[in-house]
């Protein structure tokens, strides 16, 4: 007779932070982050508050910038996986995805991932490509799988997307369709860098660092996925008052019946300003939201959710302008 008794499984206990904790790994990480990527910090306060929000990133700048390097620093110092995918013209969606391919060997198809298995994944200029490869993220984006020849494969958590785009001016550009647009949780633009910021990148060159060697060799991970993970659900669960709440909603509803906008932010609309405002909350050391907070993130939240009109076009009016008059115009709350 068999008397031996199965001993049930240690389990691991969940992994914790105070704010105070968060805010010493998230200075650990702008230090790290920084011996590679230097400069453009309110580009990297953005793309770390959406990492933070379990969101997707799209930047938008000319080539040269510093963008991909940005990724891949971030991937490293908080021990993530990175891939990456240039956008071109003649990229299919299985190039993104994966497809299956037969093992004549073995007698049968075998699925080979392609590069969104990753948990940071670089989708450079993808406006490059035709909207049906860039509708290839979309799964991925919105439910955290592919599909390939019919199967669901969960992609690794965490998983983010950071897309960069060229100015739609440039010749070759596809405009993003709506739908894609309104999955990234907020919307960069990097701009030139400014003089010393330019002048330390070309001493450091100058002073034995090649070009090549400035991508993440000096990047030391301060965090796993695990913790990145604890941290996003603390994100996630941070405390928001309801007037805080309806603050952001009214931010959002507001949009859609200003003059000079077209079309204006939708239900993710709200919802990306209450993420992102959680994120800013945390990234401070506190566990509670502001409404300084929701007005801090509102316009990388909403910017590429507006639709202007084209009279609004044709006065030189950007997203950000009718955003900024939005904010001065709907009342915060008071306490």
């Amino acid at each position: 007779m068999n008397t031996s008794v199965d001993t049930p499984r240690e389990v691991a206990a969940p992994i914790t932070f105070t704010p105070a904790e968060v805010a010493a790994r998230i200075a650990a990480l702008r230090s790290q982050v920084g011996r590679a990527f230097i400069g453009q910090q309110p580009v990297f306060e953005q793309v770390l508050m959406a990492l933070l929000a379990a969101g997707h990133v799209l930047i938008e700048g000319v080539p040269g910038l510093g963008k991909t390097l940005l990724v891949r620093a971030l991937a490293s110092a908080v021990g993530c996986t990175f891939g990456r995918v240039q956008f071109t013209p003649d990229l299919m969606p299985t190039d993104v995805t994966g497809h299956a391919v037969y093992d004549m060997k073995a007698e049968r198809f075998q699925i080979r991932r392609g590069p969104v298995f990753a948990n940071l994944l670089l989708a450079d200029e993808i406006n490059r490509a035709p909207a049906k490869t860039q509708a290839a993220l979309l799964e991925a984006m919105q439910e955290n799988q592919v599909t390939i020849e019919g199967r669901r494969f969960p992609l690794p958590q965490p998983f983010m997307v950071v897309a960069t785009q060229n100015p739609i001016e440039q010749e070759g550009t596809y405009a993003l369709p709506e739908a894609q647009l309104d999955r990234f949780l907020v919307k960069v633009q990097i701009e030139y860098p400014t003089l010393a910021d330019e002048t330390r990148m070309v001493t450091e060159v100058l002073d034995g660092q090649v070009a090549a060697d400035l991508d993440v060799s000096r990047v030391s991970p301060v965090m796993n996925e695990a913790e990145l993970m604890a941290i996003q659900r603390m994100v996630a669960t941070l405390r928001v008052d309801h007037e805080v709440v309806d603050y952001a909603v009214r931010i959002a509803r507001a949009t859609r019946e200003w003059a000079g906008v077209l079309a204006g932010a939708g239900p993710r609309g709200g919802l990306a300003l209450v993420r992102l405002a959680r994120a800013a909350a945390l990234v401070d050391g506190r566990d509670f939201v502001t409404p300084d907070d929701v007005r801090s993130v509102a316009i990388p939240a909403l910017r590429h959710r507006l639709l202007l009109a084209p009279e609004a076009l044709i006065d030189g009016q950007h997203a950000e302008d009718i955003l900024k008059g939005l904010l001065h115009k709907v009342a915060a709350p008071r306490r």
